[in-house]
């Protein structure tokens, strides 16, 4: 008896959206920019695991970051980059494109 007084109390607070509801974060899909510049060589040396051997072949083949952004895996796998390398370059395209991770400005110390 109490779920169903709390059930429709919820729904109606999270169905109006001139209403904020506390306890919810406001998601936005627009990433801000970022004041380093990002090329393929910080991007690709940001995402580490050994990716970083393919900068010459990408910027050579793409260019630019934004280009990259938007190559596919078939792009990727016809420049002769390892499954594995394709799977982490695109991962952290995504990742960059919705504003999740960005590369550090100082590379890792090991």
């Amino acid at each position: 008896m109490a779920w169903r007084q709390i059930i429709p109390f919820n729904r109606r607070a999270l169905l109006s959206p001139s209403k904020l509801v506390p306890g919810f974060a406001s998601f936005s899909s627009k990433s801000t920019p970022y004041l380093v510049k990002v090329g393929i060589p910080e991007f690709l040396n940001g995402v580490g695991k050994g990716v970083e051997t393919h900068v010459e072949k990408l910027e050579s083949e793409i260019g630019d970051i934004q280009r990259l952004l938007v190559t596919r895996t078939l792009k990727l796998k016809k420049l002769g980059i390892p499954c594995k390398h394709r799977k982490f370059i695109l991962k952290y395209v995504h990742k960059y494109r919705v504003g999740l991770w960005k590369p550090r400005a100082e590379p890792v110390k090991s």
